[in-house]
């Protein structure tokens, strides 16, 4: 069975048509910037277009920049203000006329890893970080996903959180080397270590891609491993999402 899955960060909104057997992506990747709004209706629009794009029909998954509670979206995030509150599955239900699944991204790009790529078979207390816009974290206890594990939203000295200081959109937006950002990034895990102790701790999003380039810089004693799914762990969460609710359902 394939299932369109589609994931939303801050700069842009990318979907695929995947296979739920293996866990692929069965077409290429299309991508469409993410409104310099940010707020819902724009983005409902690009949803609609993806899903055009594709010309399909059938259950839609779909990877959430915030804390997502029952399709619910309950802090902004990245996004804008508007976003708190918004039943985000019936707004892209609306807007494409078909049944949308909304979890957290970074839930998504987990489950993905934990499913199809890296993660699989691994016991304890596993984590999953995505860096890109911002910081996201999933968490999974003997491969059970514990939802909505927010670990980028910790304040951080005049930081509101985190993530302002230490995603790759503070690498990008103040053009810091590997090294400064790198050094940054191992804060951001030193506090993760502290607060919950993981036993494995994988790096997702784009820049997991560069492992190579930073992780001299970083010092935890926490193995870490980039997830091999990198930017695609997304999109085929995702899906997998829509599709294990569609499974429980019939």
């Amino acid at each position: 069975m394939e299932i369109l899955g589609i994931d939303v960060g801050g700069s842009g909104i990318k979907g695929a048509l995947v296979n739920m057997e293996t866990g692929e992506m069965v077409t290429e990747r299309f991508r469409i910037p993410t409104p310099e709004s940010r707020k819902p209706k724009a983005m409902a629009k690009v949803i609609a277009k993806i899903v055009a794009h594709f010309n399909y029909k059938g259950p839609i998954g779909c990877g959430f920049p915030t804390v997502i509670k029952k399709g619910v979206c309950m802090t902004p995030g990245n996004l804008h203000e508007k976003w708190k509150g918004v039943k985000v599955d019936e707004l892209f239900s609306e807007a494409t006329g078909l049944p949308v699944t909304v979890v957290n991204d970074a839930d998504a790009a987990g489950y993905a890893t934990m499913n199809y790529g890296v993660g699989k078979d691994k016991e304890g207390l596993v984590v999953m970080i995505t860096i890109g816009t911002g910081l996201g974290s999933g968490a999974f206890l003997n491969g059970k996903l514990i939802p909505n594990f927010e670990l980028g939203q910790i304040p951080y000295k005049k930081h509101d959180k985190i993530e302002l200081w230490a995603a790759a959109s503070a690498k990008e937006r103040e053009k810091l080397s590997y090294k400064k950002w790198g050094k940054r990034f191992n804060t951001f895990l030193e506090y993760v270590d502290l607060i919950i102790s993981p036993d494995l701790i994988i790096l997702g999003g784009g820049t997991s891609k560069d492992w190579e380039e930073f992780k001299e810089y970083i010092t935890i004693d926490t193995p870490i491993i980039p997830a091999k799914l990198q930017n695609h762990a997304g999109i085929i969460g995702a899906a997998a999402a829509a599709y294990n609710k569609k499974a429980l359902v019939e």
